[in-house]
């Protein structure tokens, strides 16, 4: 026998092996289990290569599943990231729900309540879909399911939610019979801002060993925050692994589809509500011993948080909706990640926290391939970051789509000091309606070379990419009709300082 014959007959032999395994899943509808945290980079789990921060049950599910080296989010800001992961839509065909402090219209269907009508129990604890508010959107409950946050517990640090979220799953587990399928949203506070000043140091951290990405300055105040940020990436870790232990306790894990993301990037800035990777890229496992082929593996397509809702339908045996223009992801836990349409992953921005005159948003779209970076500013006379003026922001504060940070303050007191200058301008600064990014030498998105002679050609086939898919999806941006973000009703609080609303946002 040739060697390539013996690769073929291997070849075949993992195959029918893999489609027997995928027939008996089939035939037992598994539990799903999605575990969400709120603000973390990709970057920052042990499996992803980060030095410091210790997260076993992340590494334990890339492990023994599938780890995800280039999945993002639909949106780099809470709320419409979530509608996007609820719906399986991109956010600009989500209306309202493409703005933070807004509402999920109950006419887009989201895969929790078509697996409820399918027979499953369906709960979450901790943040599911927020902020913003249910009422004007037509629901009553919670999109990501029925509420369990009885459960409470103290704290390690300030700015730690006191929602035990692993004994609210235990809660709810307790609910149901154990031949019910479930499932449930685990969505915790953690890592968004405020965090206890030095908390990374009291755990034994040593911010010696910080990775600073470019982004940001060098300095002892940025590698402590980091440090902080990083004791609450290991709380929702630990509350993941407690989770999984429920459910292995249970007999139920090898049957249980186990997912652990994030919404979004890091609270710094030039990450969090910016379509930069420190934004927009996010940590992404899977583990389904029933239903993953090839467990173990690494995978490099590129994939939307939104492609979950598909995948979920489609494992309990689910037709998705027609509306649900993301892709499931049954396909690459079957045969591989090599798949036509998983060359790149496309993310949009709309109205975050509204830090503009008149409250106005900041709208962009992106495509990431495997090289490059290509934006597309709408409005780029706008302040990207917020405007400097605090009263024209929704929080009173300068550049207040940056959350308030030790980082952010160090980079304004310091942003005329020749280390730090040229971040800040890139973290605050204005950017032009095009910008475009050579991932190979510029990995951390900090030299625009869009509108440079020698990658003209490429500039041009990145955008049409971008704006064919964005006609594709029906975008009002580009295909004309309601786009109407900067005026649709914001449901946040606003400072008695910040900006006023008009007619419309009343």
């Amino acid at each position: 026998m040739t060697q390539t014959n013996r690769f073929v007959r291997l070849f075949a032999i993992v195959v029918i092996g893999c489609l027997i395994q995928n027939t008996k899943a089939s035939e037992r509808r598994p539990n799903i289990l999605i575990c969400i945290s709120d603000d973390q980079s990709y970057s920052h789990t042990g499996a992803n290569g980060d030095p410091v921060v210790q997260t076993p049950a992340f590494d334990r599910i890339a492990a023994e599943g599938l780890r995800f080296t280039h999945a993002f989010c639909d949106a780099p800001t809470c709320g419409p990231s979530r509608s996007a992961i609820l719906t399986g839509q991109a956010i600009w065909r989500l209306e309202e729900a493409g703005n933070i402090h807004s509402t999920l219209p109950a006419k887009f269907a989201t895969y929790t309540e078509l697996l409820k009508k399918a027979g499953y129990a369906v709960g979450y604890t901790g943040k599911g879909w927020s902020p913003g508010r249910l009422e004007p959107g037509g629901r009553t409950t919670n999109p990501a399911g029925e509420a369990f946050n009885r459960q409470t517990l103290k704290p390690s640090f300030r700015g730690i939610r006191p929602t035990d979220y692993a004994g609210n799953f235990a809660e709810f587990l307790e609910d149901i019979p154990e031949d019910q399928p479930f499932c449930f949203w685990l969505g915790t506070s953690e890592p968004h801002r405020h965090f206890q000043p030095g908390s990374g140091k009291k755990t034994g951290k040593d911010p010696a060993k910080v990775f600073v990405p470019p982004i940001l300055p060098d300095h002892a105040i940025v590698r402590n925050d980091i440090l902080d940020y990083l004791v609450e990436v290991e709380h929702f870790d630990g509350m993941v692994a407690r989770a999984i232990a429920m459910v292995e306790a249970r007999g139920q894990l090898d049957n249980t589809l186990v997912v652990m993301t994030s919404d979004h990037g890091m609270p710094f800035p030039r990450a969090k509500a910016t379509l930069y990777d420190a934004g927009s890229r996010v940590p992404l496992a899977i583990r389904w011993p029933s239903g993953i082929c090839r467990p173990g593996r690494e995978v490099n397509a590129f994939v939307n948080l939104s492609d979950l809702a598909p995948t979920f339908l489609e494992a309990a045996g689910l037709t998705p909706p027609a509306k649900m223009t993301a892709q499931s992801l049954m396909g690459i836990f079957f045969s591989g990640d090599e798949l036509a349409g998983r060359s790149a992953a496309f993310i949009a921005m709309e109205r975050h926290d509204g830090c503009r005159k008149g409250g106005k948003g900041y709208p962009c779209r992106a495509i990431r391939t495997k090289d490059y970076l290509y934006i597309h500013n709408f409005e780029p006379t706008r302040w990207p970051s917020g405007s400097p003026d605090p009263t024209a922001c929704a929080r009173s504060i300068p550049f207040g789509e940056i959350d308030t940070s030790p980082t952010k303050t160090f980079m304004m007191e310091h942003r005329n000091k020749q280390f730090v200058a040229r971040l800040a301008e890139l973290a605050f600064g204005m950017r032009p309606a095009e910008e475009l990014y050579d991932l190979k030498n510029d990995p951390h998105q900090m030299v625009n070379v869009a509108g440079s002679t020698r990658i003209a050609t490429l500039q041009a086939s990145l955008r049409r990419q971008l704006f064919d898919h964005l006609k594709e999806t029906k975008d009002p941006r580009v295909i004309g009709g309601d786009a109407d973000w900067d005026h649709y009703p914001y449901y946040g609080k606003i400072s008695t300082k910040g900006w006023t609303v008009d007619a419309k946002n009343r």
